[in-house]
């Protein structure tokens, strides 16, 4: 560790943080030294410093950066613990806090200390995603008309749907949208802008868990242009691992389309033209999503020490969390709902 490094004490040790800590192991620049769990012998396997309380930790550690992977719930409190240890920067998992209030009060005591909490939304950081961002921006396929994107992961069938890796999925009141849909939320908004109005028909398939499972959601932008997010956790698409990319999308323009398949490649082909050009290869590594969480937390890292911006903060998060909840009431009232 050089005196350069920035410290990270990470609070949470369960299921997802696994991707947290293996990316903090691989960028340069940072070192996470603390981890915290209320099981402090999850804690004691990241074979980090360990705690079984958050306040100790950022008292004794005193981190440069604080990465929070907890429930929703905790969101609020972790924070404005953490604030006052006046870290350089929060990274906090999603779902983002339990509702926009919540969220909106973060980002209030975010800038009034001037300390930026980042929000782990980490799918748009996903490598197909950011080939098709830097093509739209060169313009490959002119004006974009349509984006299309198939969820398919094929984990949602039967009585034992989610329980060998996330079993409390099947107990969220409000799953497809609050706790997966988010993410294409986010990156639509990162690929197409702000929608105007969405509406959206939600149901349930899997009599075993609380919450949807299926659904369309379509958005509404500016000059007739629409996304739709076609989902549905029972069925799959063609990939050997079908949580590489989740599903397949399509982004239609005046002058071509983008495809993005299931093994993670993009290929473009022009308006007129039946051959492709490929983009960005399969991609071969086993990390999570493209190794997105690793791409998320560099950015964190990069942007504090370069003093450059930071994408996602709670300020700029808020609007998915808007939409998330005009999602749902769009399904409740079987209308648009406008943004």
């Amino acid at each position: 560790m050089s005196k350069s490094d920035l410290t990270v004490g990470c609070i949470g040790a369960g299921y997802f943080s696994q991707f947290h800590y293996d990316a903090w192991a691989r960028i340069p620049g940072a070192i996470a030294v603390a981890s915290v769990d209320q099981d402090i012998e999850k804690a004691k396997a990241t074979g980090l410093c360990a705690f079984d309380d958050a306040g100790r930790m950022l008292e004794e550690v005193q981190p440069d950066i604080v990465d929070i992977v907890t429930p929703p719930g905790t969101h609020l409190d972790l924070i404005r613990q953490a604030l006052e240890v006046r870290p350089k920067a929060i990274i906090c998992q999603k779902p983002f806090c339990r509702d926009v209030s919540e969220a909106e009060s973060v980002a209030q005591i975010s800038n009034t200390a001037g300390i930026p909490v980042v929000v782990h939304e980490n799918f748009r950081f996903q490598p197909w995603y950011r080939t098709i961002k830097a093509a739209l921006i060169d313009g490959m396929i002119g004006d974009v008309l349509q984006l299309t994107f198939r969820f398919r992961p094929g984990d949602g069938q039967g009585a034992r749907a989610y329980l060998d890796r996330q079993p409390y999925f099947q107990h969220m009141p409000r799953f497809l949208v609050h706790e997966t849909a988010v993410h294409w939320v986010d990156t639509f908004r990162f690929l197409m802008g702000e929608p105007q109005a969405v509406i959206a028909d939600l149901r349930r398939m899997n009599p075993v868990i609380k919450g949807e499972d299926a659904g369309y959601i379509l958005f509404s932008y500016q000059g007739g242009r629409r996304a739709l997010f076609d989902a549905n956790r029972l069925l799959d698409h063609s990939a050997d691992n079908t949580r590489c990319t989740m599903g397949e999308a399509l982004i239609e323009g005046t002058e071509g389309s983008i495809e993005l398949l299931g093994d993670g490649s993009v290929r473009l082909r022009r308006f007129g033209e039946t051959s492709h050009q490929q983009l960005l290869g399969p991609h071969g590594s086993d990390t999570f999503g493209g190794d997105c969480v690793h791409a998320l937390q560099s950015h964190v890292v990069e942007a504090l020490k370069k003093n450059v911006p930071l994408e996602n903060t709670a300020s700029d998060y808020l609007p998915v969390l808007v939409q998330e909840q005009a999602i749902y009431t769009a399904s409740e009232k079987g209308c648009w709902v406008q943004l």
